[in-house]
């Protein structure tokens, strides 16, 4: 039997959900911005200026995005009303099914809406730089390090960003020391953010002839890309700039020529390198861009500690400070130390398909 006020009562949820993003996200006033920036690009000084007319270019699309989201959603809402009051109307039972599937899909849209409401820190909508180092394992854990690079670059691929590597050392006998890697796209920053922490993965080790059960670790760093250039200062002075001959398999004078970028800064000690590029150009700007990522990551945790609310605190790549652990012997599970969250698909983990297990993981906890 059709039951048209229950489904009216789930459609009447859907719509405060999206009333509520709606505010938060300031759709009324969006178009007013939209038509400013459209005005501006069109200017010729913006012309002249690539790097703001790309910036602009970025703001516009992600405007137009938030607009066309809502209405799509307001659009699917106003479509399952009617739909409810056609079947009450004509009695035909036989359309149930097409309806509850126009809820499911609104349910997904409204939801896409609800979490791009809630990115709404002050780096949420940058490009994201993500820094991986294995730690405690061995090739254990370069292998696990691997592992974890090609997962982000997969979800990353699905949420439909562009993943950019930037500096890779490779392990003594298999996967990664470490790599760093640049994610461009709408929010990236924003979604990645909370990944930031130690890895546990915990299996039945395939370097290990005994077939012997191995615990590893990686941690990630995830920092914004920052766009203006004033918003850090690096001073000459505080800085050494050294090259050297890129590694890797070379060809073409990548290995002949002096193209990779070290920075040292020394009132942190931090060091950023760059060796993805061709020119020894590039990689001075994109490692600049990696070293104004850690100062503004710096400078965040700061005020995060002055807060006593510091989530990005260093810790060893150990046991004990993981946020998250893997483990695939002798269970199936996933489980985040900070949220409690558990899941398992032993399917996934049957066939081989780590990456993917752990991606539907992401997909459900961001």
């Amino acid at each position: 039997m059709f039951k048209a006020d229950d489904y009216r009562l789930k459609l009447k949820a859907l719509a405060d959900t999206l009333g509520e993003a709606k505010y938060a996200l300031d759709i009324d006033n969006l178009g007013e911005r939209l038509s400013m920036l459209k005005k501006e690009q069109e200017s010729p000084e913006v012309w002249q200026d690539l790097e703001k007319s790309a910036k602009i270019g970025r703001e516009i699309s992600s405007v137009e995005n938030k607009i066309s989201s809502y209405k799509k959603g307001e659009a699917a809402l106003a479509d399952a009303n009617a739909y409810v009051d056609l079947i009450e109307e004509a009695g035909d039972e036989s359309l149930i099914p097409e309806l509850e599937q126009m809820i499911s899909d609104a349910e997904t849209d409204i939801e896409e809406m609800r979490i791009r409401a809630l990115l709404r820190g002050k780096y949420d909508a940058n490009n994201a730089i993500l820094n991986l180092h294995s730690g405690a394992g061995g090739t254990e854990a370069c292998d696990w390090t691997q592992m974890l690079y090609r997962m982000y670059c997969r979800y990353c691929e699905q949420q439909g960003f562009k993943v950019t590597e930037l500096d890779c050392e490779d392990g003594d006998e298999a996967g990664l020391k470490s790599v760093s890697f640049k994610v461009d796209g709408e929010n990236a920053y924003g979604f990645l953010k909370a990944e930031k922490g130690v890895h546990r993965l915990v299996r039945i080790s395939p370097f290990d002839a005994n077939k012997r059960r191995h615990t590893s670790f990686a941690s990630l760093e995830v920092m914004p890309e920052i766009d203006d250039e004033n918003e850090v200062e690096i001073r000459d002075e505080d800085i050494r700039i050294d090259v050297y001959r890129s590694s890797g398999a070379g060809g073409q004078k990548v290995n002949k020529t002096e193209t990779a970028i070290r920075i040292t800064h020394f009132p942190t000690g931090i060091v950023v390198t760059c060796q993805n590029e061709r020119s020894q150009l590039q990689n001075k700007a994109m490692a600049f861009e990696y070293l104004r990522a850690k100062l503004v990551e710096r400078q965040i945790a700061e005020r995060e500690a002055a807060d006593a609310e510091l989530k990005g605190e260093i810790k060893k790549i150990e046991w004990g400070s993981q946020i998250r652990s893997y483990v695939f012997c002798p269970y199936t599970l996933v489980k985040d130390h900070r949220t409690g969250y558990e899941n398992t698909n032993i399917q996934a983990v049957m066939d081989g398909d780590i990456q993917g297990f752990i991606i539907d993981y992401l997909k459900k906890t961001v």
